[in-house]
């Protein structure tokens, strides 16, 4: 039998997965409780705590996955000792996905296993100065700017209001619309139900998960809504950002809203990966990121 006994993530692990997730300087967008928890569901999330380290797993279409351990950096080396037992144990081969550059160089120097460790560019997370998302300052950034300022012209009536508990409702409402918008374009996309689902949970819960949430209304419509949290001592993640595409200039405007508003006291915002979407990475990379947060996949080869 092995070490490790897995059960499912539970909403309860809140206060769990956050001691873990702020011992140490984490990048990775994905390593705070609200994005396993809102993905907890399709991605068959467990987690374990043993001997001070929390371990993770997920499965996707009948893969098991390790997620790197969390805990700290004394214990890593024993820790994947006990992740590839309990591979052994339940007859699976051995992966771990979305791993940070420090975790791959303790891959690399245990002892007993070898691994092929590969980077994976689609799961790369984007990340930018928040003071160049507020200000847009700058010709790389002129185009932005443009869209921002014809959508003051457009909707002078326009304000960003934080997401409070009047505003949830509201923003249920601009959720399901932009649900509809997008079914009809990809009525085969599974993930964008789970995604509905994910969010409809934080936005009936909202307190609780702890978040900051922004939100662009025009004529008591809301049209945009975004909501995220802090990462780590110098970065917040943004987890949702959702807007009307029939309203010019939507998008822009909760981002750098948002930005202003909520994030000025932080140096950097991860705006998560592009998950290898053409139009996605056109659209990140569009903002002209600070820099990009590796991460990479590994299997047991010996």
């Amino acid at each position: 039998m092995s070490a490790i006994e897995f059960r499912d993530l539970l909403k309860s692990d809140k206060t769990l997965l956050d001691g873990y997730f702020r011992r140490r300087y984490y990048e990775n967008a994905h390593f705070n409780f609200t994005n396993f928890y809102m993905w907890r569901e399709p991605y068959h999330v467990q987690i374990c705590e043993e001997d001070d380290v929390l371990f993770m797993t997920s499965e996707w279409e009948g893969v098991l996955q390790a997620i790197q351990p969390f805990g700290e950096e004394e214990r890593m080396q024993e820790a994947i000792g006990k992740f590839l037992r309990y591979f052994e144990d339940v007859g699976r081969d051995f992966r771990m996905v979305g791993i940070e550059e420090s975790f791959a160089e303790e891959l690399r120097l245990y002892p007993e296993a070898e691994f092929e460790i590969r980077e994976d560019r689609d799961a790369e997370d984007y990340v930018y100065l928040a003071e160049k998302l507020i200000s847009l300052s700058g010709r790389k950034l002129h185009s932005k700017k443009n869209h921002l300022n014809a959508f003051r012209k457009l909707y002078p009536q326009a304000e960003y209001l934080p997401i409070t508990d009047e505003l949830i409702t509201a923003c249920k409402i601009e959720m399901n619309n932009w649900y509809k918008l997008r079914l009809q374009d990809e009525p085969e996309d599974p993930f964008i139900g789970w995604e509905r689902k994910a969010i409809m949970e934080i936005l009936n819960d909202f307190h609780y998960f702890d978040l900051k949430g922004g939100a662009i209304r025009i004529d008591k419509r809301i049209v945009a809504f975004t909501f995220g949290e802090q990462l780590n001592k110098d970065t917040a993640v943004i987890h949702v950002e959702k807007a009307d595409p029939d309203v010019r200039g939507a998008y822009p405007a909760i981002n750098q809203g948002f930005a202003e508003h909520e994030w000025s006291g932080m140096t950097y915002i991860n705006r998560e990966e592009d998950m290898g979407h053409e139009g996605l990475r056109k659209a990140k990379e569009s903002y002209k990121p600070e820099k990009l947060i590796k991460k990479f996949n590994a299997t047991r080869i010996k």
